[in-house]
């Protein structure tokens, strides 16, 4: 996927994250970084709304793709960088979001917070990754 493909899909992802979480619970993104601590709560509410069927392989992939790639153009509105297409495993490639010698799999720690573990905070990983960066 070239460079400026990937770009678009994932400002357009952020945008459907914006859409989503206005239609489906009325909570308004802005954008900024403070409306991260949001999408903790959006990720839950998913569970709390569509129970085990947020929980089906196509609606987890939806959900965290498009957070992740909120949370991440919140990120590179703020620290830069540029999104990468990785493809180390051909089974299961992912995107992660490249500043400087790190890299964020923002769409990863959504899925932690909605798979895995509910106290895994999506806000945390934002701030520990913007720290690195004012570092």
């Amino acid at each position: 996927m070239e460079q400026a493909e990937l770009s678009t899909l994932m400002t357009e992802c952020a945008n459907d994250a914006i859409t989503t979480a206005k239609d489906e619970f009325d909570i308004e993104l802005d954008s900024s970084p403070s409306s991260i601590s949001l999408v903790d709560d959006i990720l839950l509410l998913f569970l709390d709304k569509y129970q085990d069927n947020a929980l089906e392989d196509n609606a987890v992939f939806t959900i965290c793709n498009i957070y992740g790639a909120y949370i991440g153009e919140c990120y590179r509105q703020v620290a830069g960088g540029h999104w990468r297409y990785d493809e180390s495993d051909p089974e299961a490639p992912f995107v992660v979001l490249d500043v400087g010698e790190r890299s964020y799999a923002f769409a990863g720690i959504c899925y932690e917070r909605l798979v895995n573990d509910s106290n895994i905070s999506v806000a945390n990983y934002f701030n520990q990754a913007l720290s690195h960066q004012r570092q």
